[in-house]
């Protein structure tokens, strides 16, 4: 993708298409005067005649007449109510404006960034927002079919219509498309058919990312595993023929390995359940038990391109969780990485079990900091629905650090409890230390909770994206499928600490 750099006026632009943000009353945009002169008289007159519909995501697009003869449509964005409009809003509005863009073809236009701001969202907010919106709404999903899957070029071209620093304007949008670019590769990773995303697959993926950002990378194969003890990612994965990989990235920023973050994914390419198997609906969409490890990975490319003042360690337990002969199975006793026991109750109840071990070689190789990611329980839906992500935490200043993140990148995250009731059934077995299934009621709570058993005193938090993690209709910010959740906040928040002189909690 290239960026024109060069400021341009009204006259000047030299795209077909010219997008403008519209409210009910527009005479206080800066050089609203000037669009008017230059688009026509008739233009307020549609706008007070609902001919150029100003409610909020509403979309007109109209042909232009005017004396540019380059120009040949512009795209009226509703804004609504400009006195409530949040960056949230604006960054969804945005990604709606990415799916016309796709429909049009429109893979160059300009956008007139004065007429998006709003006190106090200014011109490079809206730079950024406009590329991290659009660009993820005009993701499509790759398909498998005989006809045509060329995807659409992201965008040629992108034209400011601006009085701000272009040379600022610039570098907004582009972090912005960053950010969009790491969270559609994380969707893309979700949507991938089980068949050609395997646990090595997966690790392959991994290991190219490192190449392009120069991160420290170690894949550990199942016989490495097996010297380890990790007796969790390989007790899950008896009953496959695909081998498993447990896959670490790390992200040093400063001359120390020290206050290091531990970003932790669930990486479960298929799963069927094992014994305690799924039913035929609830197996299909399994392919996407692998989110937490695609919202670490997408983080992680973020990561590699702004730089961060953060030290990171990743770690992803990847496997899937399949039956044969030689499948763990209920009443089953398995020793951790840690050294701790589990009683198996559930051989759906897999993926704290690979976390256990991928927490705890976090912690081993030097994180004083944990979050881990995992599309964990259907209990979190139950609890909260498809839009919120449940959560965990043994740290509550560490928590409300990570809240003022996603409250930034717009990805709601709700917390629950874990009481000391909570662990007394997690550790309640006749025959090992802990078991890995205490009940229905609250299991969401109890799945969480026994990834906290190995995470020590460290500051953690859970993030449960069973409901989040996939969208079952488009939405505003993408198609159905992979949303690629929790990407933003994770870099986001680590950002955030890069740039703190203090972040100890």
């Amino acid at each position: 993708m290239k960026i024109v750099k060069e400021a341009k006026s009204f006259e000047q632009i030299n795209t077909e298409l010219l997008i403008v943000g519209v409210q009910k009353n527009c005479d206080h945009i800066k050089g609203w005067n000037k669009l008017v002169s230059f688009f026509g008289e008739s233009l307020e007159e549609w706008i007070r005649s609902g001919d150029i519909d100003t409610d909020r995501k509403k979309m007109t697009k109209l042909p232009y007449v005017g004396s540019n003869k380059q120009l040949k449509r512009v795209l009226f964005v509703g804004l609504g109510d400009t006195k409530t409009l949040t960056e949230n809003v604006l960054r969804e509005t945005f990604g709606l404006v990415g799916k016309q863009l796709r429909n049009i073809k429109a893979n160059e236009f300009t956008i007139w960034l004065e007429s998006f701001t709003a006190s106090p969202i200014d011109e490079n907010d809206v730079a950024f927002l406009f590329a991290e919106g659009a660009g993820q709404g005009f993701y499509q999903i790759p398909h498998y079919k005989t006809t045509s899957n060329e995807i659409d070029t992201y965008l040629d071209a992108v034209h400011f219509v601006t009085e701000a620093d272009i040379d600022e304007i610039v570098a907004s949008y582009k972090v912005g498309k960053i950010y969009a670019d790491a969270v559609n590769e994380a969707r893309n990773l979700v949507n991938l058919p089980p068949n050609l995303l395997t646990a090595t697959d997966l690790a392959n993926y991994a290991e190219e990312l490192a190449k392009q950002y120069d991160f420290e990378v170690e894949i550990l194969n199942k016989a490495e595993l097996e010297e380890l003890g990790m007796g969790g990612i390989l007790s899950v994965n008896k009953g496959s023929k695909e081998e498993p990989r447990l896959i670490t990235l790390k992200y040093q920023a400063t001359d120390n390995w020290e206050e290091v973050m531990g970003l932790v994914g669930k990486g479960v390419t298929y799963d069927t359940g094992g014994y305690s198997i799924k039913t035929k609906t609830g197996m299909v969409g399994m392919k996407g038990d692998m989110g937490g490890a695609a919202a670490v990975l997408g983080a992680m490319k973020i990561i590699g391109e702004v730089r961060p003042n953060k030290n990171v360690v990743a770690v992803i337990g990847a496997t899937d969780n399949m039956i044969s002969g030689e499948a763990f199975k209920p009443d089953d006793v398995i020793t951790t990485y840690s050294g701790k026991t589990v009683e198996v109750l559930n051989t759906d109840a897999e993926g704290r079990l690979v976390l256990a071990d991928a927490v705890s070689y976090a912690r081993q190789q030097g994180a004083n900091y944990l979050i881990d990611v995992a599309t964990l329980t259907g209990g979190v839906i139950t609890a909260l629905g498809f839009d919120k992500t449940g959560s965990l935490t043994n740290n509550e200043a560490f928590f409300d650090a990570f809240i003022e993140a996603s409250i930034e990148t717009g990805e709601f995250v709700w917390g629950m409890p874990l009481t000391e009731k909570d662990k007394k059934r997690i550790r309640k077995s006749d025959i090992a230390d802990l078991n890995n299934s205490p009940g229905s009621d609250g299991h969401m709570i109890f799945a969480g909770g026994f990834v906290g058993e190995f995470v020590g005193d460290l500051p953690w938090i859970h993030l449960d994206i069973a409901g989040t993690s996939d969208a079952a209709s488009p939405h505003d910010l993408g198609p159905k499928g992979g949303t690629g959740v929790m990407v933003r906040t994770l870099a986001t928040f680590i950002e955030r600490l890069g740039e703190e002189s203090n972040s100890s909690f």
